[in-house]
């Protein structure tokens, strides 16, 4: 599974709107947005963030982790 889906598998484990979900992780909406649609990719401190809310919700981290690590967003040149 590819980084935008498990961001998406997690938030939605927690039943968790987009907006809900960026508050979780401190970040904008349109950052999750961004996230799931494979148009970003989170940062360091993005990541910490998300790993304390897997931990919170006893969601496992290592499959988030893996994706992020091997997840590329691919530039769309126009």
């Amino acid at each position: 599974m590819g980084f935008p889906e498990e961001i998406k598998r997690i938030r939605q484990r927690c039943f968790l709107t987009q907006s809900d979900f960026a508050k979780e992780v401190q970040v904008a909406f349109s950052t999750v947005n961004r996230w799931e649609g494979g148009k970003a990719k989170p940062n360091l401190v993005a990541m910490k963030n998300i790993k304390e809310f897997c931990l919170k919700n006893d969601i496992a981290y290592t499959d988030v982790e893996e994706a992020w690590l091997d997840y590329t967003v691919e530039i769309k040149h126009i």
